[in-house]
């Protein structure tokens, strides 16, 4: 591939326009403002991720960051000076990404997925990283953005459609399995329907009996005036339910 077709491609971002082609070119200059910019983006995710405890931190979202980053730049270089037509690097670390957010993920004893936020995230700052490395800023900038506004400031409203929805799950711990049969009739009697019921064999030696149900609201005035919270509130009240909760997935 010509360099003059890379550099015309690089050339073309908006950013690198308004600098007047020098965050275009490939020097020791602009390396450095591309790892300081990737260091910038990924660590957004990565001290968002830390305040709300998540495994994958600060550290974990840089490496992928700069990862990405270094890919695209040995990318282009390949491409300008070997003439290469495919971005190997870039595309084996996309692989290799998907297999560590994957990794990222945890399935609880109570049937709950875990980390799928943080899983995507990774996928994307390695993303955000290989668009800086490959001389993208305006994208990479405005992805950032996006992606952090979805991610931070969008889960209040995630919540509060998931907490209206009409179909939910819960985990459900009662104190004898026979009582199983009365807290049915009680779901019903409130105006929801059962659509799954599973026994947790996690618990089998526990003394307890254990179920994921899946449940649907049937009931218009439920479906109108009561949260899953709300629900579950009074389902917690039953002397025969040791512990209640939604599961989320």
């Amino acid at each position: 591939m010509p360099i003059t077709f890379v550099s015309q491609i690089i050339a073309e971002d908006l950013i690198s326009k308004l600098s007047g082609g020098f965050l275009a070119d490939i020097n020791i200059w602009t390396i450095l403002i591309r790892v300081a910019l990737t260091i910038v983006c990924s660590s957004i995710f990565g001290i968002e991720r830390s305040n709300k405890r998540h495994t994958a931190g600060i550290r974990t979202f840089l490496i992928i960051g700069l990862s990405g980053a270094i890919a695209a730049l040995l990318d282009v270089f390949f491409m300008v000076n070997f003439e290469s037509i495919m971005p190997v690097i870039c595309a084996a670390l996309v692989i290799a990404i998907a297999i560590i957010s994957a990794n990222t993920l945890i399935y609880s004893s109570r049937n709950q997925i875990k980390g799928l936020t943080t899983s995507v995230a990774l996928w994307a700052t390695c993303f955000i990283g290989m668009s800086i490395g490959a001389g993208f800023y305006t994208i990479a900038l405005i992805s950032t953005f996006i992606i952090f506004v979805i991610i931070n400031m969008l889960s209040n409203l995630e919540a509060y459609l998931k907490d209206r929805s009409n179909h939910f799950e819960i985990h459900l711990e009662l104190k004898n399995k026979t009582d199983l049969q009365n807290f049915s009739k009680v779901i019903r009697e409130l105006g929801l329907h059962i659509d799954d019921i599973e026994s947790n064999p996690a618990y089998l030696n526990s003394g307890l009996s254990v179920y994921t149900i899946s449940l649907s609201v049937i009931s218009k005035e439920l479906k109108q005036y009561k949260t899953h919270t709300e629900i579950i509130e009074a389902l917690k009240s039953l002397d025969y339910v040791n512990f209640i909760e939604e599961l989320y997935k």
